[in-house]
């Protein structure tokens, strides 16, 4: 009895799969958002990212306004870049500092998109306020521990008070020397 051993031809793909392929009919819209990341190289509260995400086709134009002005000159963005499931993203980052009372909008146009969509972003009040309390705080909290610190020092001297006067004396006993 002989058995048969069977082996694919040069022509038979060894591994294949069927990944589904987008309808160009079907465009899917960017979701979009903006944060508020810090920066390392620059001063103040951080600079904002406007990020566009999972939109299908790649072609988007993604702009941002201060208080209804454009800032082109002020905007580093990167390539479209794929997401590897024929969906792509997009960051675009603002490179002025955020400042309060000002609205910052990012607007993105996207084929899928009947009109521009847009996402505004104020700097909170409370921010600014929080860490102006934080700093307060911090400076009383140094104030309390510095004079206990020095209170058990004086303590611990032996009751020494400024001048070299001891606490243990009283002023009649310097008014009975004179």
């Amino acid at each position: 009895m002989t058995d048969t051993v069977s082996y694919p031809s040069p022509s038979t793909p060894l591994y294949s799969q069927s990944l589904p392929l987008p309808s160009q009919s079907l465009p899917v819209p960017p979701s979009v958002s903006i944060s508020l990341v810090p920066s390392s190289s620059q001063p103040g509260p951080g600079r904002l990212l406007c990020s566009g995400m999972d939109f299908y086709p790649a072609p988007v134009q993604v702009r941002w306004f201060q208080d209804g002005q454009e800032l082109p000159e002020h905007v580093v963005a990167t390539d479209v870049v794929p997401n590897g499931d024929w969906s792509y993203q997009v960051l675009v980052l603002l490179e002025i500092p955020p400042r309060r009372g000002v609205t910052y909008s990012c607007q993105v146009e996207h084929v899928s998109l009947e009109h521009p969509l847009s996402r505004h972003w104020e700097m909170p009040l409370d921010t600014v306020r929080s860490k102006i309390l934080v700093g307060v705080e911090g400076f009383v909290l140094g104030l309390v521990f510095l004079a206990l610190g020095l209170s058990f020092y004086l303590q611990e001297k032996g009751k020494a008070l400024p001048f070299g006067l001891n606490s243990a004396r009283t002023c009649s006993d310097f008014m009975g020397e004179v």
